[in-house]
């Protein structure tokens, strides 16, 4: 008898580890700034390069996962985010440049952040789980609470302890991949498709019905990511709260209500219509931006950031969800792919708010107007997919 439960508890310590290497390094970008003396133009480029990183291991893996194997290439993936958060603490100092010690770090976790993302879904998928859109919901769920973790923890921790410890953090947190090397070694892992009967990218790209999914995850990313990056900046502009505060208000309880959606749909969802609740969501994601860009009064737009997070819980994973039932033979491809879109939406959608932000003399609501475009396109795919069949 195979212990499926094992598989699962794998995959949600994957995405804990993912939003630790996503989340952490970022709270030290001035503490970087400060301490190496490196200029906030570089510190930009960490973000550029683990994002960049996430985006070609996706194109990688719809090509060649399937011939490596799914076993090698998550397990790979920990030792990868072991490996890249215990040289975020240490080849700083090793290396002649702190800044390209930092850098190489960063690009070794983002592989494994990017292995992650691609293949936890369909091996959870793969395996035979009753209601499979709830339990893809509740997997996703993990993202949101290990950024809550690494938000909470990381604040805890400099408090106690002061920002110089944040080396003795770093390794801490490796032992959570570290540990789930093990896990993935020994755990059941299942395909979605039989050897060669998968879709290729090239018969995927010719259904016009999977480029709508595509887009679908470009503003899912976009709209998550535009809202959770710019929410600690609104709480300090527009509240006037010191940093901590806005931290713990904005992308913090953003990524508790994203995982309180998550989790009721992954509680509940036998019971709801995975297409339903995602336009409804769409809907209340649009009226969280009106909220949040055109608001006079601080704690409605406060109100906008923080609500958002449960309007786009359900997106990534739902999309990935209702493709897997629209393209059945999907496979590993279909997975990297979307991943793909889903990553270059959160690359390009901060992007833009801030870009707008910037030539509007640093209003993050005229930001956050233009960024309204993501939700309601959104909005489309969404009726769209759930209304489309597939021949």
């Amino acid at each position: 008898m195979k212990n499926y439960k094992k598989t699962k508890i794998a995959c949600y310590l994957g995405f804990i580890t993912q939003a630790i290497v996503a989340n952490f390094a970022p709270l030290l970008f001035l503490k970087f700034h400060n301490d190496y003396n490196i200029s906030l133009g570089n510190i930009a480029l960490i973000s550029t390069f683990f994002f960049l990183t996430q985006l070609l291991v996706d194109l990688f893996c719809a090509k060649f996962v399937d011939r490596i194997g799914y076993r090698t290439c998550i397990v790979a993936s920990e030792v990868c985010s072991a490996l890249g958060l215990i040289g975020l603490a240490f080849l700083p100092d090793l290396l002649p440049s702190p800044f390209a010690g930092i850098i190489l770090s960063v690009i070794v976790y983002a592989i494994g952040s990017g292995l992650i993302e691609v293949l936890c879904s369909p091996i959870v998928e793969a395996c035979p789980f009753e209601n499979k859109e709830a339990t893809m919901s509740l997997l996703h769920s993990f993202y949101c609470w290990g950024c809550v973790g690494t938000i909470l923890l990381s604040t805890i921790f400099f408090f106690i302890f002061g920002m110089d410890s944040w080396k003795y953090l770093a390794v801490i947190f490796a032992i959570i991949p570290a540990v789930n090397i093990f896990n993935f070694a020994t755990c059941p892992i299942e395909h979605l498709v039989e050897d060669g009967n998968g879709m290729g990218i090239k018969e995927l790209c010719k259904t016009p019905l999977f480029w709508v999914a595509i887009i679908l995850m470009i503003c899912s990313g976009a709209s998550e990511l535009s809202m959770a990056q710019w929410a600690s900046a609104y709480v300090e502009a527009a509240l006037k709260l010191p940093k901590s505060v806005g931290d713990l208000a904005g992308p913090c309880m953003f990524a508790v209500t994203m995982g309180i959606s998550r989790v009721i749909y992954g509680k509940f969802g036998e019971k709801m219509k995975l297409g339903r609740f995602m336009i409804l969501s769409g809907i209340l994601c649009l009226i969280c931006y009106a909220f949040a860009s055109f608001s006079i009064i601080p704690a409605m737009g406060l109100a906008g950031c923080v609500i958002c997070g449960f309007s786009v819980g359900i997106m990534w994973p739902g999309t990935l969800s209702i493709s897997s039932k629209k393209f059945p033979r999907g496979g590993t491809a279909m997975f990297a792919l979307l991943a793909m879109a889903g990553d270059l939406g959160g690359s390009i959608g901060p992007g833009i708010v801030g870009r707008v932000t910037q030539f509007a003399g640093d209003n993050i609501q005229t930001g956050l107007r233009v960024g309204m475009v993501f939700p309601l396109i959104l909005l489309l795919m969404v009726i769209i997919m759930d209304k489309s069949k597939v021949k």
